[in-house]
């Protein structure tokens, strides 16, 4: 049976790329999550589950989610979702949707392959071992809520930082309604032009037409080039 490995272009040993670049090119790589069909639910049989390296998880559809949405039990690797998550951290692990293939049992045939996005994580609140996933079909029809994660880039050019400025953040995470085949993993702010007292707002994101913003106000802002207070006092007016 052949492994599928992780990230295998983004994180190799002698990539000289900084940590930044290597992270956003390993989200815009095909990842395949191996996983097998589960029978029993309850804390002892989930228990039995993570002691043999498996994370007992949860697959439904969007469409009448609340009558169950076609629920089905699997269980997912534990070290490959490890690996996962450790490596991109749990905000862009649910930003993307990645290719769920389902065995019948570890080493068996595969019995199916479908589109799934993260919806929750469940970590041990004292070890921050993985306890559970839900996860939602993501065919390319569906148009699923994403919060898309945001990532700042120009920061070493950035007009106000360089004047002895900083950058306060109100949102890292903006929701969008996405069609499922155009959920972006990260949206890029550029901050290279921005001096003291420039703001940037939700209607100045440049994303997909496709995508729909969840917020009613496009006006409110995702940052601000902060000065501090010599600064400040500096630019008010002699009298």
């Amino acid at each position: 049976m052949v492994k599928h490995s992780l990230f295998q272009a983004a994180f190799v040993e002698g990539d000289d790329r900084p940590p930044s670049l290597r992270k956003q090119a390993s989200l815009k790589e095909d990842v395949i999550l191996r996983a097998f069909p589960r029978k029993n639910t309850g804390k002892i049989w989930c228990k039995k589950e993570r002691k043999v390296g498996l994370v007992p998880s949860i697959v439904f559809e969007q469409e009448n989610g609340h009558l169950g949405g076609n629920k089905e039990l699997i269980s997912v690797e534990k070290k490959q979702l490890e690996n996962i998550v450790n490596k991109i951290g749990q905000t862009f692990f649910l930003s993307r949707t990645y290719d769920l293939e389902i065995y019948d049992k570890p080493g068996g045939e595969l019995q199916k392959k479908e589109k799934v996005l993260p919806r929750t994580i469940h970590l041990h609140s004292a070890s921050d071992e993985l306890l559970n996933v839900t996860f939602i079909r993501a065919p390319p029809s569906a148009k699923l809520k994403v919060g898309i994660p945001l990532v700042f880039i120009g920061e070493d050019s950035c007009p106000g930082i360089r004047k002895g400025g900083y950058v306060n953040t109100m949102k890292r995470v903006v929701p969008f309604v996405c069609p499922a085949d155009a959920i972006p993993p990260f949206l890029e702010v550029d901050l290279s032009t921005l001096d003291v007292g420039h703001k940037i707002l939700l209607r100045d994101l440049k994303v997909d037409p496709r995508l729909q913003l969840c917020h009613t106000d496009s006006s409110l802002p995702i940052l601000k080039i902060m000065g501090t207070r010599s600064m400040e006092e500096a630019a008010v007016p002699a009298k």
